[in-house]
């Protein structure tokens, strides 16, 4: 009775009509019919005055006496689609009349007798300062999300912040689903949404016996789901779990997330140029959680499995694709052709960029009986075919989520590390990077910055100096091959060996100095890379 829609049974139960006597004469079994409005007549034909819903209050003073016309007026009623006739006993009849009752009863209209004096005008009052409140309410919850969901759009959020936005004005939780059942993006209180993935097959299951033809579809409980469209194409649904609400406001909600939601998907569209923003940024929010170690392994359970990445007694992989000229406008082709490499090789997975630089995460469940290795170095060969030139770092397996985080952060580190010396095969890993990993691991830590100083200091004011050292050492220190490489003839090469060891103060010829030169170069060069 709070967002403008009442029924017969809501009007019965108001405090005003208590004294006055009520009975239901006739079909009490329809009592939950809404009520649009409330007329008071006594005209025998004041059917034609009605357009369906209405709650028709008489006392009969014209019906007195003719059981044809008492019949022939329940019949105008159903014609009419009134919702209720209510008839106020003491002027004209002072029993239910019969023949009102058994035409009331075929005709299934519900017939209400009030055995004590009634303010007409009282009721009339009542109900309808309630219906014009309650549509004002649903009118102005209409304005108000509007409003604020359509300067959110504008300002550019990302999805998550819109349905949290949507999930705070139904009081719920709300989850937005693709065709597929796949949960896009969910928001609401932490409970009941991990209640709710927790157990989503189950769940999907009723939304989809829930779902009906129209946009909006109300269900028992407090479900809605609404359906998603762009471009009049569906792809998805909005779903609210236990709205308390009425049914008007219920379909406010609905119809105008929609509407938001559908316009966030077209201007996503329009700036990314990809119609899978959305799945990429759900795959996106949730491996940065794996990732950051922000949110606990057993909250993010839930939402892997119901956005469609088997867990049980999978391993999973993290494995990271760098593109060396850093294209971000790359990132959304590579997240592409990763997932076609993860259907032609029959893995689960999710795909998504992690930097604005193009790099692009995947986290691969490789089923029970599989090799780990084996299926991610398939894999990698089916992304250097599609992305040619990307560098492919992998984490360990982990069988449990609480590992992934750690083999996260390896897979970035292998990947950062290979592209400055890339791997023999299809894809990097912890072993394949070596001391070039763990310079490149540790080339931020203030003490290797203070090292490259006291090793290199008076060389990284000669640029071409230092070039001429990276290519003696990359070479072997082989003198005649580092000449050719540098275009000189090996005197000048020896020359500028001289030159170096005369700013450095050392001997290129110690092997401990010459080791302690090649891992300052190697950090050196690590701050300068990716």
């Amino acid at each position: 009775m709070d967002d403008g829609r009442l029924t017969v049974r809501d009007v019965l139960a108001l405090e005003l009509v208590a004294p006055w006597g009520a009975e239901v004469a006739a079909c009490p079994a329809l009592l939950d019919r809404p009520v649009r409005w409330l007329h008071v007549a006594e005209a025998a034909d004041v059917a034609v005055m009605l357009t369906g819903g209405e709650m028709v209050l008489t006392t009969g003073l014209l019906l007195a006496g003719d059981e044809q016309a008492q019949t022939a007026y329940v019949e105008s009623m159903r014609e009419a689609g009134a919702a209720a006739v209510v008839l106020g006993l003491g002027r004209a009849f002072s029993t239910t009349p019969e023949a009102m009752r058994r035409a009331a009863q075929r005709c299934g209209v519900p017939l209400v007798v009030l055995h004590r004096p009634a303010s007409f005008a009282r009721l009339t009052e009542e109900v309808h300062a309630r219906l014009l409140h309650g549509r004002y309410a649903a009118l102005d919850l209409s304005d108000r999300l509007g409003g604020s969901l359509s300067a959110l759009n504008l300002s550019g959020v990302p999805l998550q912040r819109l349905l949290d936005e949507i999930a705070g004005y139904a009081g719920c939780p709300a989850v937005v689903v693709n065709l597929a059942h796949r949960v896009l993006a969910s928001a609401g209180e932490a409970a009941a949404l991990g209640d709710l993935l927790r157990d989503w097959e189950r769940v999907s299951r009723q939304v989809s016996e829930l779902r009906g033809n129209g946009p909006v579809t109300l269900g028992p409980d407090g479900w809605i789901t609404a359906r998603l469209e762009a471009r009049g194409r569906q792809w998805g649904h909005l779903v609210l779990f236990g709205h308390q609400g009425g049914e008007e406001t219920g379909r406010v909600l609905g119809r105008r997330a929609a509407e938001a939601l559908a316009v966030h998907r077209l201007l996503g569209d329009r700036e990314i140029g990809r119609q899978r923003g959305w799945e990429d940024q759900a795959a996106e929010a949730l491996l940065s959680d794996l990732a950051s170690g922000t949110v606990h392994p057993e909250q993010l359970l839930p939402r892997l499995r119901a956005a469609g990445l088997p867990t049980e007694r999978r391993t999973l992989v993290p494995v990271v694709l760098r593109l060396p000229s850093g294209d971000g406008a790359a990132g959304g082709t590579v997240c592409g052709a990763a997932r076609r490499a993860l259907e032609e090789e029959s893995l689960a997975g999710l795909v998504a960029r992690i930097g604005p630089d193009g790099t692009v995460a995947v986290l691969v469940g490789v089923p029970p009986g599989r090799n780990a290795d084996t299926e991610v170095d398939r894999l990698a060969v089916r992304l250097q075919e599609r992305a040619p030139g990307a560098v492919i770092g992998a984490g360990f397996g982990c069988l449990v989520l609480d590992e992934v985080r750690r083999s996260f952060l390896e897979a970035v580190h292998v990947a950062d590390a290979a592209v400055a010396g890339p791997p023999s095969g299809p894809v990097a890993r912890l072993r394949d990077v070596r001391l070039r990993g763990l310079v490149r691991l540790l080339r931020d830590e203030p003490e290797l910055q203070a090292f490259i100083g006291r090793e290199l200091g008076p060389l990284l004011r000669h640029t071409e100096l230092l070039d001429v050292l990276r290519t003696y050492l990359r070479t072997g220190r082989n003198k005649s091959l580092a000449a050719q490489e540098q275009h000189v003839s090996r005197p000048a090469l020896y020359r500028r060996l001289q030159s170096i060891e005369a700013l450095l103060g050392i001997d290129l010829a110690d092997l401990e100095q010459l080791t302690s030169l090649y891992v300052a170069l190697l950090a050196h060069d690590a701050q300068r890379g990716p």
